[in-house]
């Protein structure tokens, strides 16, 4: 692979196969600073817990210099949760931004479009209908979880899509059918729940929080692998993205198939959201929010997708390091991330009527 200089009027670049990447000093110096934090709060989030591990010992051990009992700890018992919170952020905030910039609307994230639902719907089935005996740790280790994510999340997208198609998609007809579907499903959950077991329904409740209590690497697998494979095609649709804000005239008439790159960037939001939803529950709110907020950092036209899940990752870390070392009592992270991103979703619904009725 061969990677070649390009410019756009009047900014330099490069081209590696199908990325193209325009340099953005403002959007590159907060990936940087983003990167470095998520660092930063891996190593803390295994440092603090029960016990605490000092941050060299923590380091000595992701690199393999350290073998003594701490090394189990680290490996084993705690890196799991960590690895898993910031895969969980890094797709959500990918997602996110996709389908906002796809929307070309704020609210257009898969909280309020239905996919979270769906997923949920899939992912709360899969263990009040097929759990059983096993715990939720095995139905993902299984696929059994993923798997039925996934599927929830693609027939709520297809329904959303195919109910929101009037000749054309736009963003406030695809929200308000998306709202719609999203709260039959959510009742279907609410079914579901209802009528299974008390162990079953209690095993599910506790996941539709939003925790990361339970995970371990039989969580992190499946999501890293979807991340690997799912997050570099996003990025490669970033262009692609960038035209497609133009209009679907202007799109069209330089040679983007319009259709075809909308049902890609639906199928790639999907399959990110599929997969955190299986590996941790429905996270709420991180979607919403950090591309937004990477959209105000990078000051550009539509969210970057890489600064957007590495903002998703920190989010979701931080939330994490919050519910364990700031009260007595481990609280879900959905909770706390939920807590940060309603008040910025009334906050935005407030701004958007004030210009409405200017």
């Amino acid at each position: 692979m061969t990677g070649a200089a390009v410019r756009a009027p009047g900014r330099a670049g490069v081209r590696i196969g199908p990325i193209g990447l325009a340099w953005r000093p403002r959007v590159f110096w907060y990936t940087v600073a983003s990167l470095g934090a998520v660092l930063v709060l891996v190593v803390l989030g295994v440092a603090i817990g029960s016990t605490w591990i000092a941050p060299g010992i923590v380091v000595r051990s992701l690199v393999g210099l350290e073998t003594g009992p701490d090394a189990f700890i680290i490996t084993t018992l705690r890196l799991p949760r960590v690895l898993t919170g910031a895969l969980v952020g890094l797709t959500l905030g990918i997602a996110g931004a996709l389908t906002q910039t796809f929307t070309r609307n704020p609210l257009g994230t898969p909280d309020i479009i239905g996919v979270t639902s769906g997923a949920s719907v899939g992912a709360v089935a899969a263990i009040v209908l097929g759990g059983g005996t096993y715990s939720v740790s095995s139905l993902v280790l299984s696929g059994g979880i993923p798997v039925a994510a996934t599927i929830g999340a693609l027939i709520a997208a297809a329904v959303v899509y195919g109910l929101g198609w009037r000749g054309g998609v736009q963003s406030y007809r695809l929200i308000l059918v998306g709202i719609g579907v999203s709260a039959t499903l959510d009742a279907v959950t609410s079914y579901l729940l209802v009528r299974a077991k008390i162990t079953l329904a209690a095993a599910a409740s506790q996941w539709l929080v939003g925790s990361l209590s339970s995970t371990s690497w039989s969580s992190v697998w499946p999501l890293l692998i979807v991340a690997a494979v799912a997050v570099p095609i996003a990025l490669a649709t970033s262009a692609a993205l960038g035209i497609g804000q133009l209009g679907d005239e202007v799109a069209t008439g330089v040679g983007l198939a319009v259709q075809r790159h909308r049902l890609l960037v639906i199928a790639l939001a999907v399959v990110l959201t599929a997969a955190a939803v299986a590996a941790a529950g429905p996270v709420g709110f991180v979607a919403f929010v950090v591309p937004q907020v990477g959209l105000r950092l990078a000051g550009t036209n539509r969210p970057p997708l890489l600064l957007a899940g590495l903002l998703g990752a920190a989010l979701v870390l931080a939330a994490d390091l919050l519910s364990r070392a700031a009260f007595p009592w481990q609280v879900p992270v959905g909770i706390i991330t939920t807590v940060i991103g309603a008040p910025y979703l009334i906050w935005l619904l407030i701004r958007h009527r004030k210009e409405m009725s200017r």
